[in-house]
Protein backbone atom coordinates (compact mmCIF):
# COMPACT_ATOMS: atom_id res chain seq x y z
CA UNK A 1 0.00 0.00 0.00
CA UNK A 2 1.23 3.48 -0.81
CA UNK A 3 2.30 5.47 2.03
CA UNK A 4 0.11 8.69 2.93
CA UNK A 5 1.98 12.09 3.15
CA UNK A 6 0.20 13.12 6.18
CA UNK A 7 0.75 16.91 5.61
CA UNK A 8 -0.76 16.73 1.65
CA UNK A 9 -3.74 14.81 4.04
CA UNK A 10 -4.66 17.86 6.52
CA UNK A 11 -3.65 20.07 3.12
CA UNK A 12 -6.04 18.14 1.00
CA UNK A 13 -9.03 18.23 3.52
CA UNK A 14 -8.06 21.96 4.73
CA UNK A 15 -8.62 22.94 0.52
CA UNK A 16 -11.67 20.93 -0.05
CA UNK A 17 -13.56 21.89 3.36
CA UNK A 18 -12.34 25.21 2.66
CA UNK A 19 -13.84 25.49 -0.76
CA UNK A 20 -17.23 23.56 0.75
CA UNK A 21 -17.72 26.06 2.94
CA UNK A 22 -17.08 29.35 0.82
CA UNK A 23 -19.47 28.33 -1.38
CA UNK A 24 -21.85 27.34 1.35
CA UNK A 25 -22.16 30.03 3.60
CA UNK A 26 -21.69 32.39 0.28
CA UNK A 27 -25.04 31.19 -1.01
CA UNK A 28 -26.61 31.70 2.46
CA UNK A 29 -25.49 34.98 2.15
CA UNK A 30 -26.97 35.46 -0.75
CA UNK A 31 -30.01 34.98 0.18
CA UNK A 32 -30.80 36.02 3.81
CA UNK A 33 -28.32 39.18 3.50
CA UNK A 34 -30.24 42.36 2.60
CA UNK A 35 -29.26 43.72 -0.94
CA UNK A 36 -27.60 40.80 -2.23
CA UNK A 37 -28.26 39.92 -6.00
CA UNK A 38 -30.17 36.54 -4.67
CA UNK A 39 -31.77 38.42 -1.52
CA UNK A 40 -35.18 35.82 -0.83
CA UNK A 41 -34.03 33.56 -3.08
CA UNK A 42 -35.22 30.44 -0.72
CA UNK A 43 -34.32 27.00 0.59
CA UNK A 44 -34.19 25.10 -2.16
CA UNK A 45 -31.38 27.97 -3.74
CA UNK A 46 -29.78 27.38 -0.53
CA UNK A 47 -30.31 23.38 -0.73
CA UNK A 48 -28.59 23.67 -4.32
CA UNK A 49 -25.71 26.15 -3.62
CA UNK A 50 -24.66 24.03 -0.56
CA UNK A 51 -25.05 20.44 -3.35
CA UNK A 52 -23.17 21.92 -5.52
CA UNK A 53 -20.28 23.60 -3.01
CA UNK A 54 -19.79 19.86 -1.76
CA UNK A 55 -19.52 19.00 -5.53
CA UNK A 56 -16.34 21.76 -5.92
CA UNK A 57 -15.15 20.45 -2.37
CA UNK A 58 -14.96 17.00 -3.31
CA UNK A 59 -13.19 17.25 -6.76
CA UNK A 60 -10.82 19.74 -4.95
CA UNK A 61 -9.93 17.29 -1.89
CA UNK A 62 -8.75 14.03 -3.95
CA UNK A 63 -5.92 13.04 -2.24
CA UNK A 64 -7.71 12.21 0.91
CA UNK A 65 -10.62 10.88 -0.30
CA UNK A 66 -12.58 14.14 0.15
CA UNK A 67 -13.84 13.42 3.49
CA UNK A 68 -14.74 17.04 4.44
CA UNK A 69 -16.76 16.11 7.33
CA UNK A 70 -15.62 14.18 10.84
CA UNK A 71 -18.88 12.61 10.96
CA UNK A 72 -18.13 10.95 7.83
CA UNK A 73 -14.34 10.41 8.70
CA UNK A 74 -15.48 8.77 11.88
CA UNK A 75 -17.38 6.53 10.01
CA UNK A 76 -14.73 5.23 8.33
CA UNK A 77 -12.53 4.77 10.84
CA UNK A 78 -15.29 2.96 12.30
CA UNK A 79 -15.24 0.96 9.53
CA UNK A 80 -11.87 -0.06 9.23
CA UNK A 81 -11.42 2.04 5.86
CA UNK A 82 -8.74 4.60 7.66
CA UNK A 83 -6.71 5.01 10.53
CA UNK A 84 -6.92 7.14 13.32
CA UNK A 85 -3.93 9.02 12.44
CA UNK A 86 -5.36 9.75 8.98
CA UNK A 87 -8.97 10.62 11.11
CA UNK A 88 -7.17 12.95 13.53
CA UNK A 89 -5.40 14.72 10.43
CA UNK A 90 -8.22 14.88 8.81
CA UNK A 91 -10.79 16.65 11.15
CA UNK A 92 -8.10 18.56 11.62
CA UNK A 93 -8.01 19.99 8.37
CA UNK A 94 -11.47 20.29 8.43
CA UNK A 95 -11.90 22.41 10.98
CA UNK A 96 -9.14 24.77 10.16
CA UNK A 97 -10.78 24.67 6.31
CA UNK A 98 -14.05 25.65 7.79
CA UNK A 99 -12.95 28.83 9.45
CA UNK A 100 -10.76 29.64 6.84
CA UNK A 101 -13.91 29.53 4.45
CA UNK A 102 -16.07 31.20 6.39
CA UNK A 103 -13.71 33.88 6.86
CA UNK A 104 -13.18 34.30 3.05
CA UNK A 105 -16.82 34.11 2.80
CA UNK A 106 -17.36 37.15 4.79
CA UNK A 107 -14.55 39.25 3.05
CA UNK A 108 -16.45 38.88 0.06
CA UNK A 109 -19.55 39.57 1.77
CA UNK A 110 -18.15 42.04 3.98
CA UNK A 111 -20.82 45.62 3.54
CA UNK A 112 -24.03 43.66 3.17
CA UNK A 113 -22.84 42.33 6.71
CA UNK A 114 -22.28 45.74 7.82
CA UNK A 115 -25.93 46.84 6.42
CA UNK A 116 -27.54 43.83 7.98
CA UNK A 117 -29.71 45.13 10.62
CA UNK A 118 -30.71 41.28 11.74
CA UNK A 119 -27.91 39.74 14.11
CA UNK A 120 -30.04 36.19 13.90
CA UNK A 121 -29.24 36.78 9.56
CA UNK A 122 -25.60 37.44 10.19
CA UNK A 123 -25.40 34.58 12.42
CA UNK A 124 -27.71 32.34 9.84
CA UNK A 125 -24.83 32.72 7.55
CA UNK A 126 -21.92 30.91 10.05
CA UNK A 127 -23.77 28.19 10.98
CA UNK A 128 -27.11 26.26 12.01
CA UNK A 129 -29.65 27.10 13.91
CA UNK A 130 -33.04 25.09 14.77
CA UNK A 131 -36.32 26.41 13.90
CA UNK A 132 -37.97 25.47 17.02
CA UNK A 133 -35.54 24.96 19.85
CA UNK A 134 -35.92 21.69 21.59
CA UNK A 135 -32.47 19.90 22.18
CA UNK A 136 -33.34 16.48 22.02
CA UNK A 137 -35.56 16.87 18.86
CA UNK A 138 -32.84 19.25 17.08
CA UNK A 139 -30.36 16.57 18.34
CA UNK A 140 -32.45 13.35 16.97
CA UNK A 141 -33.12 15.22 13.58
CA UNK A 142 -29.26 16.01 13.21
CA UNK A 143 -29.03 11.98 13.45
CA UNK A 144 -31.28 11.00 11.33
CA UNK A 145 -29.97 13.27 8.31
CA UNK A 146 -26.48 12.25 8.89
CA UNK A 147 -27.45 8.61 9.14
CA UNK A 148 -28.68 9.28 5.48
CA UNK A 149 -25.63 10.67 4.45
CA UNK A 150 -22.99 8.48 5.52
CA UNK A 151 -24.72 5.10 5.13
CA UNK A 152 -25.61 6.25 1.49
CA UNK A 153 -21.88 7.27 0.99
CA UNK A 154 -21.02 4.07 2.05
CA UNK A 155 -23.37 2.76 -0.36
CA UNK A 156 -21.97 4.73 -3.15
CA UNK A 157 -18.68 2.54 -2.28
CA UNK A 158 -20.47 -0.73 -2.79
CA UNK A 159 -22.71 0.14 -5.94
CA UNK A 160 -22.21 -1.56 -9.04
CA UNK A 161 -22.61 -5.35 -10.28
CA UNK A 162 -23.16 -7.30 -7.34
CA UNK A 163 -23.07 -10.57 -9.09
CA UNK A 164 -19.60 -9.85 -9.95
CA UNK A 165 -18.22 -7.94 -7.54
CA UNK A 166 -17.70 -5.01 -9.89
CA UNK A 167 -17.86 -1.50 -8.06
CA UNK A 168 -19.75 1.19 -9.99
CA UNK A 169 -16.58 3.62 -11.52
CA UNK A 170 -17.68 6.66 -11.86
CA UNK A 171 -14.15 8.57 -11.47
CA UNK A 172 -14.07 11.72 -10.60
CA UNK A 173 -17.70 12.33 -10.79
CA UNK A 174 -18.42 10.43 -7.71
CA UNK A 175 -18.72 13.84 -6.44
CA UNK A 176 -22.25 14.46 -8.26
CA UNK A 177 -24.41 12.04 -6.56
CA UNK A 178 -22.64 13.26 -3.14
CA UNK A 179 -24.14 17.12 -4.24
CA UNK A 180 -27.06 15.53 -5.29
CA UNK A 181 -27.76 13.76 -1.84
CA UNK A 182 -26.68 17.02 0.22
CA UNK A 183 -29.77 18.39 -1.99
CA UNK A 184 -32.11 16.16 -0.87
CA UNK A 185 -31.01 15.63 2.37
CA UNK A 186 -31.34 19.74 2.67
CA UNK A 187 -35.14 19.70 0.66
CA UNK A 188 -35.87 16.79 2.86
CA UNK A 189 -34.67 16.74 6.42
CA UNK A 190 -33.37 19.88 6.47
CA UNK A 191 -36.19 21.98 8.18
CA UNK A 192 -35.93 21.12 11.33
CA UNK A 193 -32.30 22.62 11.87
CA UNK A 194 -31.18 23.76 9.24
CA UNK A 195 -29.17 20.32 8.28
CA UNK A 196 -25.29 21.35 9.47
CA UNK A 197 -25.22 17.27 9.14
CA UNK A 198 -21.09 18.06 9.11
CA UNK A 199 -19.27 19.12 12.59
CA UNK A 200 -16.80 21.23 10.88
CA UNK A 201 -19.26 22.87 8.77
CA UNK A 202 -20.80 24.41 11.87
CA UNK A 203 -18.43 24.70 14.78
CA UNK A 204 -15.65 26.43 12.18
CA UNK A 205 -17.66 28.91 10.72
CA UNK A 206 -19.28 29.31 14.41
CA UNK A 207 -15.66 29.89 16.00
CA UNK A 208 -15.04 32.70 12.76
CA UNK A 209 -18.35 34.42 13.61
CA UNK A 210 -17.05 34.90 17.45
CA UNK A 211 -13.60 36.31 16.56
CA UNK A 212 -14.11 38.38 13.41
CA UNK A 213 -14.99 42.07 13.80
CA UNK A 214 -18.69 41.60 12.22
CA UNK A 215 -20.77 44.72 12.89
CA UNK A 216 -23.78 43.98 15.16
CA UNK A 217 -23.00 40.49 15.37
CA UNK A 218 -24.84 39.38 18.52
CA UNK A 219 -24.18 35.91 19.97
CA UNK A 220 -22.89 33.15 18.11
CA UNK A 221 -25.89 30.77 20.20
CA UNK A 222 -22.86 28.68 21.56
CA UNK A 223 -25.69 27.04 23.66
CA UNK A 224 -26.64 25.43 20.57
CA UNK A 225 -23.89 24.46 19.67
CA UNK A 226 -23.22 21.50 20.86
CA UNK A 227 -25.85 19.91 18.92
CA UNK A 228 -24.70 19.74 15.02
CA UNK A 229 -21.56 18.36 16.31
CA UNK A 230 -22.39 15.56 18.67
CA UNK A 231 -25.62 14.88 16.40
CA UNK A 232 -23.69 14.17 13.29
CA UNK A 233 -20.78 12.21 15.60
CA UNK A 234 -23.22 9.78 16.51
CA UNK A 235 -25.54 9.65 13.28
CA UNK A 236 -21.93 9.18 11.29
CA UNK A 237 -21.31 6.56 13.68
CA UNK A 238 -24.42 4.64 13.51
CA UNK A 239 -24.25 4.46 9.63
CA UNK A 240 -20.58 3.34 9.84
CA UNK A 241 -22.16 0.18 11.72
CA UNK A 242 -25.19 -0.43 10.52
CA UNK A 243 -24.09 0.07 6.71
CA UNK A 244 -22.03 -3.60 6.69
CA UNK A 245 -25.29 -5.63 7.69
CA UNK A 246 -27.93 -4.11 5.96
CA UNK A 247 -25.75 -3.58 2.75
CA UNK A 248 -24.62 -6.84 2.68
CA UNK A 249 -28.48 -8.02 3.09
CA UNK A 250 -29.87 -6.24 0.50
CA UNK A 251 -26.95 -7.54 -1.68
CA UNK A 252 -26.90 -10.94 -0.85
CA UNK A 253 -30.73 -11.61 -0.55
CA UNK A 254 -32.44 -12.09 -4.20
Amino acid sequence: MQDINLGLYFLSELVGTAMLVLLGCGVVANVILGKTKGFGGGTLMINWGWGLAVFAGVLVSAYSGAQLNPAVSLGLLIAGKITGAQFLVAVAGQMVGAFIGAVVCWVAYKQHFDDEPDPGNKLGVFSTGPAIRSYGWNLVTEIIATFVLVFVIFAFADYGDVQVGVPGGLGPLTALPVALLVVGIGASLGGPTGYAINPARDLGPRIAHAVLPIKGKGSSDWSYSWVPVVGPLIGGALAALAAPVLLHLVQTVS
